[in-house]
């Protein structure tokens, strides 16, 4: 593969994925599978009191090179973030590879070192995974929340 792909800041952001494990207690959860490259991604949130913000992130993996790069840039700093930062981070990584966009901005910045797997649309969904498993997680979070609100108001 190309150069502009396995340059040396992904392969330093690969080998180096913070927050690696299993939270003791997460609000929600999430396991992600490419179908293409068979790159496996775990990731466990715990949400604040209001479900807005990210408080515990966890993550394990079983993936290429671009796929742990991103899930990276996604552990070292989801902490402190609002769940709508990851999600907009998800989209705008999404419009990046696929469109051509701009990188995603914020905190989540260093993902403009993924710019070159645009040329390479076999590798979108590995690339993608972490934050669409992040995104799976608060969805998860959200909803789990949702039902105790509803059981604890029918008791």
């Amino acid at each position: 593969m190309a150069n502009d792909l396995y340059h040396n800041r992904v392969l330093e952001l690969a080998a180096d994925i913070p927050n690696i494990g299993e939270l003791s207690a997460p609000d929600g959860k999430a396991h992600k599978v490419s179908r293409v490259c068979g790159s496996e991604v775990w990731v466990e949130v715990s949400l604040s009191d209001d479900g807005e913000t990210i408080t515990e992130i966890a993550v394990q993996s079983k993936a290429c090179a671009l796929g742990a790069a991103t899930l990276s840039v996604l552990s070292e700093h989801a902490v402190g973030a609002r769940t709508i930062e990851v999600i907009e981070a998800r989209d705008a990584l999404r419009a990046m590879l696929k469109e051509g966009s701009e990188p995603p901005q914020g905190r989540f910045w260093e993902l403009r070192h993924l710019a070159g797997v645009k040329d390479y649309p076999q590798r979108h969904q590995s690339t993608l995974l972490a934050f669409e498993a992040a995104v799976a997680a608060i969805e998860d979070a959200k909803s789990s929340r949702a039902e105790a609100d509803i059981e604890s108001q029918d008791a």
